[in-house]
């Protein structure tokens, strides 16, 4: 009896001992972190970072997380985070084409709303140029012009699928031309005044 103690007990030692060796020799997750890799780079190829950019920044940033804790020899953790980063990429392509549609559709809308705030703007640039207001004719004229050129420019990329460029040149270009608004409307106010 006594021996079959000692030798239960020897052969638990033997196990904590092999799993201790086993737990500090565990392997870096390099499969993961390629699967994690390879995910990513399908994902910008896609373009998941022009129109899923939280997902795609959310990978990006797990797949980091990965390296630094394989650097500082946490396996699992680093594993887990490698999941995560592959899991957030396949997401963020999975969503691509619904948000490059729903973007699209906004800026198709945006643009008629662009165009009707630059017919104002012409509108009131004619009516301070006739009223001799203080503003720049050239100054003026130069402004409108390049909002025409760059209200064509978001339509030529529409075309071209380029939605988010199409997108982000719309957005400064409303902030322009409701700047120039604002400007001609206290042009024309102050004409008033002066005239009272």
């Amino acid at each position: 009896m006594r021996r079959m103690f000692s030798s239960s007990i020897g052969l638990l030692w033997v196990c904590m001992i092999s799993l201790v060796f086993m737990s500090s020799c565990a392997k870096p997750p390099t499969q993961e972190v390629e699967s994690a890799e390879k995910a990513i780079a399908e994902a910008k190829q896609k373009e998941a970072d022009l129109y899923v950019q939280d997902e795609f920044v959310k990978a990006e940033e797990a797949l980091k997380n990965a390296k630094e804790l394989i650097g500082e020899k946490k396996y699992k953790e680093a594993k887990a985070a490698a999941e995560t980063a592959s899991g957030s990429a396949l997401k963020a392509i999975s969503l691509v084409v619904i948000n490059r549609e729903a973007l699209k559709e906004e800026t198709l809308k945006m643009v008629d709303a662009t165009q009707k705030t630059l017919d104002e703007v012409k509108a009131l640039a004619s009516a301070a140029i006739r009223k001799k207001s203080p503003v720049s004719k050239e100054e003026l004229q130069t402004a409108i012009g390049q909002y025409e050129l760059d209200l064509l420019s978001v339509k030529n990329q529409l075309q071209e699928q380029k939605i988010r460029a199409a997108h982000d040149l719309l957005v400064s270009l409303n902030e322009h031309i409701a700047g120039q608004r604002e400007t001609l409307t206290a042009a024309m106010e102050q004409k008033k005044e002066a005239k009272r």
